[in-house]
């Protein structure tokens, strides 16, 4: 795992405060494609349990998986006790307990694609699902992005992650739907969206910029100055388009 993926710890607290959370419609979607209901589930990357509560609160057994201990201190705050916690990495978690769902929230991209679906595999029931949900976090008016990007640039050229197998963004299939269509280990791939729409003050937006890796990864004067650039440009409130792509597969049953 990169250091940029480890790199969320010192901002635990900011993570938690200024990242949205997770829509119940989220939770049904994975419920229905499942048929019945989940009993246990093992999270990768949980974060500060944004995902982890929208499971745990509806009497999912989750086990959330983090590999910095500081924003699993963050979790701990807010998550119910029928959470179990494991500090660790993905590539790490030593198969044993199997799991009716294996998923992660905006927290894939950080995995080694190196034997990542056998990985999963290996946690999951044989007929057991995988999920996975993610998406930019986008200012939605044309125009302000515009002046954000341009008072962004002398620092960053872009603050968003790629495509980590390189799938273009007009694509019918996104990742990780793209590889795990290729995979031997899965079946019945499917792809959805919600749509949403985030509306919050300027501050609270340089605050979510703040936990973004791109901006954990320039030097802390630099830093400083392009969230200090960005508020200069910024209206008082501004929309966001935070549509959550999920991702959707069955373990196959063979062993």
């Amino acid at each position: 795992m990169s250091g940029r993926a480890l790199s969320f710890g010192v901002v635990a607290e900011a993570y938690e405060r200024f990242r949205p959370g997770y829509p119940v419609e989220l939770f049904d979607m994975v419920m229905a494609y499942e048929g019945h209901p989940v009993r246990t589930a093992l999270e990768i990357g949980a974060g500060t349990g944004k995902a982890t509560r929208l499971f745990a609160q509806r009497g999912v057994m989750v086990t959330a998986t983090d590999p910095d201990g500081a924003m699993l201190a963050e979790l701990r705050k807010h998550v119910p006790t029928n959470v179990r916690t494991v500090q660790a990495a993905f590539e790490d978690l030593r198969p044993g307990e199997r799991y009716g769902l294996v998923y992660a929230a905006a927290a894939l991209h950080w995995t080694n694609p190196e034997g990542r679906w056998s990985r999963v595999a290996a946690l999951l029931e044989p007929g057991g699902v995988f999920a996975s949900c993610g998406g930019p976090f986008r200012l939605a008016d044309p125009a302000v992005e515009e002046v954000v990007r341009a008072a962004r640039a002398p620092f960053l050229e872009s603050d968003e992650i790629p495509s980590p197998d390189g799938t273009p963004p007009d694509h019918e299939m996104q990742w990780p739907g793209t590889e795990l269509q290729q995979s031997e280990w899965f079946t019945g791939v499917q792809q959805s969206v919600i749509e949403r729409r985030v509306t919050m003050n300027a501050r609270d937006y340089v605050g979510h910029l703040s936990t973004i890796s791109a901006y954990l990864a320039l030097p802390p004067a630099e830093r400083e100055q392009v969230f200090s650039q960005i508020m200069q440009v910024l209206p008082d409130r501004v929309e966001m388009a935070a549509d959550i792509t999920i991702h959707l597969a069955h373990r196959r049953h063979q062993d």
